[in-house]
This record gives C-alpha cells, structure tokens and sequence, in this order.
C-alpha cells in the first residue's frame, strides 16, 4: 500500500495530447503549474507516432521531477471493421507493448462497439477482441481500463463505446474476467445519463484502475421545464470545481475502497474555462483537487 504521507497514494494530473505538434513541449510548458501525473491520449489511432522515442522524451522531461506518466488512452472504436478501426485495434496493441517504456501500466480507452447495433450484439465481438488484448496486457503487465463516456449512444445502437452503463460493466466482466481488464471512472458520463455517481464508484470500486477528473453541471430547471429532448441543453461538461461534484466525497470513496493511482483532469469540455482559459481552468481544478485530497500533507505529533 502506497504511504499516504504527502499524498503518495492518489495523484493529480492531467490529460496531454499525443497528436499536437509537440506534444512534449506542451507538457514541459504546463509541468511548473504542479501536475503530479499526465495521461498521453490520441484520438483513434497513434497518427504513426514513434512510441519508444516518444517515450525516451518523456522520461528525459521528467527527469528527477517525481512526475509520472499514469497512462496511455487511445480512443476509437477497434471492434468494427472500418479501416480506420482495424488501426485503431493495431495501435491498442503498440500501447500495449509500449507502456512499460513510459513507466506506466495502464491502456485507457473505449470498448468499441458494432455500429449502430445493440450493446447485446456487440458483445460477442467484444470478447474476441478483448480476450486476446487482455492476454497480451497481461504478458506485458499492463491493466486496461475502460471509460465510461456514452458518446451519444444508448443501450440499443451507438458508435464507440459499450462500457457506459453498469449493467454493461457487468456484461463485459463476465464476457473477459480478466483481472486486468477495468474501468476508467469519470463521474461526469454517469451524471449525464442522470445516474448518481457515487453508488458506482462504491460498487465497482476493485474494478476502478484510473480516474478521469471531468465532472457536469446539470440543470434541473431546465429538464422540469423542457424535458431531455427539446432545444435547450440540460447539462454541461464541466472542469472538477466547476461542476455539481462534490470531489471530496469522491476522494474518500476512492481511499476508503483502496485505490491507490492517478485521477487524470480532462479538460477542454468546459463550456466556460476554455480557449484562452483552458489552463487557467485546469490549474484552479489541481488546485481544488488538491484541496480534496487534504491539502498539504501536516505530520502528527510524536
């Protein structure tokens, strides 16, 4: 178990693209605002990225800083059969073998899903693919983690991701009981299909392998007044100290059900603290993080 002095056991970090023009420039640019970690993502696939080069960078920027790299998150959709898919499946597999060289052992992203199918019929292209992605995660010590994000689908059809539901949790951890298969939670995709998301976190609490920090601000005058489905949007992506969460609670659950790893801010959602306030943003959400976890760490009296 990690020692809880000066907050070894939980990280706050943030999210940093993989597919800007610099991406390791960028992270040596936001590293003095305090960021104890960085989740590297792309978006479908690796864009041809050297990953162990790469990776060589990262580790000389970080150098004796005590920052780490929590994670590596592709997310597309590698269950269908588009070509873009079958990259997206291929890359999983880079991430995969090339984590280790970043320090980290964790792959985030989507499931995947069968276009416009039902959660039900994706499942058995679900345990193909994720049977055999388990098994080389394993060889290779690397837990995935699923996130949670709907992506505008439902239960009955949807375009990237089976794993946003807990009834589909249950699905896929019957479909591949792997012990290194997980989820990576965010309260946010909970709040916005209306589900609490605290019972969740409580309940799947040894199946939480990341954290992504995004929370919502639902507006409850809205659907009173306008319903789900009408013209005026009821909720909001929101930058944790921003949103509805209560991250505080969220952190006890978290250490009072053992997890011991990073949550990852993700930003560029917030319909506020963005553009020119995007980072601006992010470091009030480190600094309330921060502040949630319980400060700075005071030594007891001998």
């Amino acid at each position: 178990m990690a020692d809880k002095t000066d907050h070894q056991d939980i990280g706050i970090g943030t999210l940093v693209r993989g597919q800007i023009d610099d991406p390791v420039g960028y992270l040596k640019q936001i590293l003095p605002y305090g960021f104890e970690s960085f989740q590297m993502f792309y978006w479908q696939t690796l864009g041809g990225a050297n990953m162990p080069e790469l990776a060589k960078q990262i580790k000389d920027a970080l150098a004796d800083t005590g920052v780490v790299i929590s994670s590596l998150g592709l997310f597309g959709n590698p269950l269908d059969s588009q070509p873009i898919d079958e990259q997206t499946l291929e890359d999983w597999k880079t991430c995969i073998n090339t984590a280790p060289l970043f320090g980290c052992d964790i792959v985030a992203g989507f499931t995947g899903r069968i276009r416009g199918k039902s959660i039900d019929e994706s499942m058995p292209r679900f345990r193909e693919v994720w049977s055999d992605l388990a098994k080389r995660a394993a060889d290779n010590g690397v837990r995935i983690a699923f996130e949670t994000c709907p992506m505008n689908g439902t239960w009955k059809s949807g375009d990237w991701n089976v794993a946003h539901n807990p009834a589909a949790w249950q699905m896929m951890f019957d479909a591949v009981p792997d012990a290194n298969v997980g989820l990576e939670y965010e309260p946010c995709h909970l709040m916005t299909q209306l589900i609490e998301p605290i019972q969740p976190l409580r309940d799947w609490m040894p199946k939480v392998f990341h954290v992504h920090g995004k929370d919502a601000t639902i507006r409850w005058e809205v659907i009173k007044k306008h319903g789900l489905f009408g013209k005026h949007q009821w909720v909001f992506h929101r930058t944790p100290g921003f949103g509805d969460t209560n991250w505080t609670d969220i952190i006890s659950e978290l250490r009072m059900g053992g997890y011991e790893g990073y949550i990852d801010i993700e930003g560029w959602h917030d319909p506020v603290y963005r553009d020119e306030l995007e980072i601006t943003g992010q470091v009030h959400s480190l600094k309330y993080l921060k502040a949630c976890r319980g400060g700075a760490f005071c030594p007891n009296p001998e």
